[in-house]
Order: C-alpha cells, then sequence, then structure tokens
C-alpha cells in the first residue's frame, strides 16, 4: 500500500492509479455536501441547471461540520455515513465527480460508478473529525446556505488523511483479508 499527496482537482489517472488501502493525503479544495444538499443538487441537474462548483475532477466530502470556534475555520468536522448519497453519487461521477469521502460501505451501484467512471471513495477516520479539522484552512458556504450544517461548503485542506475504500479497478479495503493479522492468530 503507498502514500500519495495529491491536489484538487483530481485528475482521472491520479484516480485510477489509487488501490484499496493506499494512503491519500489531499489538498487543495474539497467541497462538502450531504443528504438534504445532494437532493438540491439533483434538483438542479433535472432542471439543467449547473451545480455550484466545478464538477470535473472535483472531491465531495460528506460531512456536516459543527460551528467555527473563534480563531478557527471550521468545528469539528468528521465524516458521515456514505450510502445515504448511494443514489446519488452514480449521476456526480458520470459527470466528473472524482472522489468522494465519507465512512461505511458504498452500493454495488456507486462501486459501478467507480469503475466506469475512473473514480474513487476515501475514508476519513470517523469520530476524529477535531482532528480532521485542523487539516482545513478555509470554509466557504458557496450554496444552499439554509440548509445550516448541510449547506455546501468549500474547503481548503492540507495534506487531508483519507484512506482508499474502493478504486476504480474493483477493489475494496473493506473486504481484503488482513494476512499480517492471520499469522500472528
Amino acid at each position: 500500500m503507498a502514500e500519495y499527496r495529491l491536489h484538487t482537482p483530481l485528475p482521472e489517472d491520479d484516480a485510477r492509479r489509487l488501490r484499496a488501502g493506499d494512503v491519500v493525503l489531499l489538498s487543495g479544495t474539497i467541497y462538502t455536501a450531504r443528504d438534504a444538499a445532494h437532493r438540491r443538487l439533483m434538483e438542479l441537474l433535472d432542471r439543467g441547471e449547473p451545480l455550484p462548483f466545478p464538477v470535473e475532477g472535483a472531491v465531495i466530502y460528506y460531512v456536516g461540520p459543527t460551528p467555527a470556534p473563534p480563531g478557527r475555520p471550521i468545528g469539528s468536522a468528521g465524516p458521515t455515513t456514505s450510502y445515504r448519497m448511494d443514489t446519488y453519487a452514480p449521476r456526480l461521477h458520470a459527470l466528473g465527480v472524482r472522489a468522494t469521502i465519507g465512512k461505511g460501505r458504498r452500493s454495488a451501484a456507486v462501486r459501478d460508478a467507480l469503475r466506469e467512471y475512473g473514480a474513487v471513495y476515501l475514508g476519513a477516520t470517523g469520530g476524529a473529525g477535531a482532528l480532521l479539522s485542523r487539516a482545513i484552512t478555509a470554509a466557504t458556504v458557496i450554496a444552499f446556505e439554509d440548509l445550516g450544517p448541510e449547506a455546501v461548503r468549500a474547503l481548503t485542506v492540507q495534506d487531508f488523511p483519507t484512506l482508499v475504500i474502493n478504486d476504480s479497478v474493483g477493489g475494496e479495503l473493506y473486504v481484503q483479508p488482513d494476512r499480517a493479522a492471520a499469522r500472528i492468530a
């Protein structure tokens, strides 16, 4: 398993070389969106309107951050459970979204979309929102402000720590055997 320092927007070639279990330290701009925001994104697309962020190479983080404490750009920013976005993710990957970040397993439809469009699903550590927020240097609401924590934000990140859960060739970290642990037991 390798470690990569990658920048957004994430090129397809960068996503295609990643394998389940690789560590990725992301820098650049990533966008936040949870359930309610995804429903509105789909409504925009259904009406033929543009998304509130450049979609090609975009990385979407499934997070609803807490309010920013004094002196910080954002509060705790831990991942939310990803399966709630599975209905929407394939359509976004078809448009050029290159990666999503969350926690938990993805549906077969999402895994198929990752293979078809050269994208990846990245895991962030649940329960470590305060620690993850230290990799976020700026946060700006760019759409759906009325949704509060679920508004779409542009986050500037520096070495945001993630782990490849699903890659673009069908690899999945959650189903790989832990051979080292098996030898110890």
